[in-house]
């Protein structure tokens, strides 16, 4: 009989990671640094109390001496005058010895309170940091530490965290965005499909014709729906696990197959096509790099116009692979080009009659990002789109081919 699984709340299976409850004062990263600090300050003070009661004969002994046999009073008493210089010696130390003894513990006393003190006000960012982290959920990203002070290693921490919750904030932002515009567009064909069978379903004189008319409706929502489930399913793989296969492929090769996948697409629209396939060897997975160009020439074709052009071009530039889709299409503002790459965004062109996902280019730069290369769009002035892919190629050194550079 098997055990039952860890039970899962509201975001998932339990984890095993558990916090360690309050902090201990006995092991204090406060505490620890004043033992420490107060360790040091009571050795260095023990260091000096005997230095001190060395110096103490040394200076007597140094002082000018009477020549031997010279009788000296001290007091009421006649003595040797080496024997004075001893005695004087002896009693200097017994001074230095008790005045240090009384003395000691109060320095250690006093520097360990005003060790705790400074260690606390050094510390209180740190403080500061962990309330704030306690406290942070998704609803309250926008918190921030925002330390001001000297510029120190504490400061940089915390500059480094509200650098951290920014980035998180944006990918929660840009989760929400994707999780509301995927219902919006998963919403779409489940609708058609609905209306399309009650409608049907509501005529009792339905005929086979239309009924044969409702299933081509209902199969061609249900295409669009699993193209958006796949093309979803592509970016978060790509996202979640990178590239899991590495092989040699060549951009060149990948063209012809690719331009053969949307010939009836190219001729219904009496597109011209104009390649330029030089070498361009990328190290990579090459289902992932095939679904990367053929993203770009679908996307080129798909948003062209009657009787437009599409260039596909692949080259070598020094240690990278370069390939390039440009095609002619509606004016695109260059201020919006970066949105192509966001999930469900297309610009201001038009999505009516149009069949693609709007996952296209966030699928394109999952997949460079993946290969640690780069993508940049840019408008063609006329009209239109050119993406240029740029991406290592490794030589089998661990260390990108530059025997062209």
């Amino acid at each position: 009989m098997s055990a039952a699984p860890p039970a899962a709340g509201p975001e998932g299976p339990a984890r095993s990671t558990r916090r360690r409850g309050p902090i201990d004062q006995r092991q204090s990263l406060r505490l620890r640094l004043t033992l420490l600090s107060t360790a040091l300050l009571a050795l260095f003070g023990a260091l000096l109390l005997a230095l001190s009661y060395l110096l103490v004969g040394r200076v007597v002994a140094a002082l000018p001496q009477f020549p031997p046999g010279t009788l000296v009073q001290v007091g009421d008493q006649l003595m040797d005058a080496s024997t004075a210089a001893a005695e004087i010696a002896g009693q200097g130390r017994q001074t230095v010895l008790v005045v240090g003894l009384i003395a000691f513990p109060i320095q250690v006393l006093a520097g360990a309170l005003l060790s705790w003190l400074l260690i606390g006000r050094t510390l209180r960012p740190l403080f500061t940091l962990t309330r704030t982290a306690r406290v942070l959920s998704e609803s309250s990203l926008d918190r921030r530490i925002r330390l001001s002070g000297p510029r120190d290693e504490v400061a940089d921490l915390a500059d480094t965290f509200d650098e951290m919750l920014d980035r998180l904030q944006a990918a929660f932002d840009a989760e929400r965005r994707f999780v509301a515009n995927a219902s919006h567009e998963l919403r779409t064909p489940l609708s058609v499909i609905r209306t399309e069978v009650e409608v049907t379903l509501a005529d009792p004189e339905a005929s086979a014709a239309d009924l044969r008319e409702m299933g081509a409706v209902v199969l061609e929502a249900t295409d669009g729906a699993n193209r958006l489930l796949t093309s979803l399913l592509v970016l978060a793989r790509t996202q979640a696990r990178g590239v899991s296969v590495l092989q040699v492929v060549d951009f060149a090769d990948l063209i012809a197959p690719t331009l053969q996948a949307n010939e009836s697409a190219i001729a219904e629209r009496g597109l011209s096509v104009s390649v330029q396939a030089a070498p361009a060897p990328v190290s990579g997975d090459p289902a992932l790099l095939g679904r990367l160009i053929g993203n770009l020439v679908e996307n080129a074709v798909r948003h062209n116009v009657a009787g437009g052009w599409i260039t596909v071009r692949t080259e070598r530039d020094g240690g990278e692979s370069v390939l390039e889709v440009a095609s002619c299409g509606p004016v695109i503002d260059e201020r919006t080009v970066g949105e192509l790459f966001e999930p469900f965004r297309q610009g201001r062109r038009p999505r009516t009659g149009q069949r693609g996902t709007g996952l296209g280019l966030s699928i394109v730069r999952a997949v460079v990002a993946a290969h640690h290369g780069s993508v940049v769009a840019a408008p063609v002035p006329d009209g239109g789109l050119r993406v240029t892919v740029r991406l290592p190629f490794d030589d089998g050194t661990g260390r990108p081919d530059r025997s062209e550079r």
